[in-house]
């Protein structure tokens, strides 16, 4: 097993440093911006195709200073170099993390565990996209010889988390008459719901569980399997075992590699696409998880999302650590949480396509860093991790932004904007630009949470005395500003990896192993355990606590 030095983040000089900052730290971002008519400018960083604003941030060149000597001291440079070359620094699992490889040109070679990454990833990717274009160009034909309309995902948590965000994302992208749809949940509503209306004839699904026994994937593919042999039966087709082997084949494909539970699925082994032990599931949209949206967009589109990846895979570790963009954000996010009180994080995309985005984000965030122990297995003793959240802008402005303006909490938040709207339209009465009117409520968010409105500000527009105070805004809510030309599948690329690599920063700097997961593993086995009380075995619900008991009695006295 790789040994990776891990640092308390607190006994370094760069941590006291920074102590000693946030006890007198009194920002002033009016004040800073009065004094320093280029703090915008100096404070803007591009990041391959992004244009990112920290000049709203409450930072100066002294915290810039210390938090890059805290990444230093905290070994990050180091951590991702190892990360880049294929060490195992997994510790937990022993593997390593190399998400960063997917996206990687094919002339590049990367031995890891006596395999060449590179040339794995192109294989399959090869195989992705022959598969793609089969679809759509109406080559690959169901059971009756229809192409595919509808391709159905089954997944859970990074196996469609990130594809459904992604589809969202880039829509404008969808081959016309190609629409995907998602199922995870394993509520029966979610199957129930994504199924009443569809053409078994020309629906594909694709079951993504890299070991073909998640519990929810499984269950649903079940579920989905039996739907669409019961509408074909229904038709008079699929009315003997051969004929129903056939359909399972021409409709079903696994993102797997799990051949054996594959085959014994009823899905042809052939029909599927493999994926590694050192691609984390919240870092999978890019490898063969992503064969839905590889249809939906087109190979030539995938290709263009994995060069935004690699874009800035390249910025993060070739960027100077002043102009490196994921670092300073990632460092940012230490300052805010460690120093000054911030539980929480606002992801604000002003873009409908990104209404996905801050969910996904939760994934890869909360999985990564929602831990209390580190890579050496001590206790922490400063806080981790941050709670991530958002909601597309306006929708955000008229529910929750009240909070971040006015409220008790600091909520450091990311604005994230486009200058090129997909559909430019005009509202014609009032002669007005849509976008425009849209973006100027961008511009001045921003705005309104660095800088506020006064005291005698709100006077001045003739307020009654008693209602001042409540008309104040102290401004000093820290802000980043991330614009790129226009949403594009590059574009989308590079605003994931950047956020993966904050991650990676955050979790660095804390000393955490973000790339395992196992806060997620004690509910699954408690379920399998707790399933028998439900389904009446007397013995299993005696063995349970008192509430548990309670709940399960009153769930049997009230099922139908």
């Amino acid at each position: 097993m790789t040994q990776i030095p891990v640092i308390d983040p607190t006994v370094t000089p760069a941590w006291e440093a920074l102590d000693d900052r946030a006890d007198s730290f009194s920002p002033d971002l009016r004040s800073w911006f009065d004094a320093d008519p280029n703090r915008a400018a100096s404070w803007t960083r591009s990041a391959a195709d992004l244009h990112v604003d920290l000049s709203k941030n409450l930072i100066d060149q002294g915290i810039l200073k210390d938090l890059l000597a805290l990444a230093d001291q905290c070994g990050v440079f180091d951590l991702r170099d190892r990360m880049y070359s294929g060490e195992h620094i997994n510790t937990t699992e022993d593997r390593a993390v190399l998400h960063t490889a997917l996206r990687r040109p094919s002339t590049d070679t990367l031995i890891v565990d006596g395999q060449d990454a590179i040339a794995d990833v192109h294989d399959v990717l090869a195989k992705v996209y022959d598969f793609a274009e089969r679809v759509r160009s109406g080559q690959w034909v169901g059971i009756t010889g229809k192409p595919v309309t509808t391709v159905v995902n089954i997944g859970i948590g990074g196996s469609d988390l990130g594809p459904v965000m992604a589809y969202e994302a880039l829509k404008p992208f969808v081959a016309e008459g190609l629409e995907c749809r998602f199922i995870s949940n394993i509520d029966p509503t979610d199957a129930g719901e994504t199924t009443k209306d569809l053409d078994p004839e020309t629906t594909l699904v694709i079951v993504a569980s890299k070991t073909f026994t998640t519990l929810e994937t499984i269950t649903n593919a079940k579920v989905v399997r039996e739907w669409f042999l019961s509408a074909l039966r229904e038709r008079g087709i699929a009315q003997d075992e051969a004929t129903t082997r056939e359909a399972i084949a021409k409709h079903f494909v696994a993102v797997s590699t799990a051949l054996d539970k594959v085959a014994e699925f009823g899905i042809d082994p052939n029909n599927a696409f493999g994926f590694w032990s050192w691609v984390g599931g919240r870092y999978s949209v890019d490898s063969a998880v992503g064969t839905s949206l590889a249809i939906a967009i087109g190979p030539e589109s995938f290709a263009e999302f994995l060069e935004g990846f690699h874009a800035m895979d390249r910025h993060f570790a070739e960027a100077a650590p002043q102009d490196n963009v994921p670092l300073l954000m990632g460092l940012l996010n230490v300052w805010y949480s460690n120093f000054l009180g911030a539980d929480t994080h606002a992801v604000l995309p002003y873009s409908q396509y990104l209404h996905r985005f801050p969910a996904y984000l939760q994934q890869l965030t909360m999985e990564s860093n929602g831990k209390s122990v580190r890579r050496d297995g001590c206790h922490t003793t400063y806080d981790t991790g941050e709670v991530f959240w958002g909601e597309p802008g306006t929708n955000g402005q008229h529910a929750f932004y009240q909070l971040i303006h006015q409220g008790t909490r600091l909520i450091p938040a990311d604005f994230i904007a486009f200058a090129n709207p997909t559909w430019p339209l005009r509202d014609t009465q009032a002669g007005s630009d849509m976008h425009e009117l849209f973006l100027s409520n961008f511009f001045a968010q921003t705005k309104a949470l660095a800088f506020g409105k006064t005291a005698d500000e709100v006077r001045e527009e003739g307020n009654p005395e008693d209602l001042v105070s409540a008309r104040v805004f102290t401004g000093n809510r820290p802000t980043t500003s991330i614009m790129a030309a226009s949403l594009t599948p590059k574009i989308l690329g590079e605003l994931i990896a950047l956020y993966e690599h904050i991650t990676f920063v955050e979790g660095a700097i804390w000393g955490l192993d973000s790339f395992d997961q196992w806060g997620v593993e004690l509910g699954k086995v408690l379920a399998k355990q707790i399933l028998p009380a439900i389904e009446g075995d007397g013995e299993a619900l005696a063995a349970q606590d008192s509430s548990t008991r309670g709940l399960i009695e009153f769930y049997r006295t009230n099922r139908h």
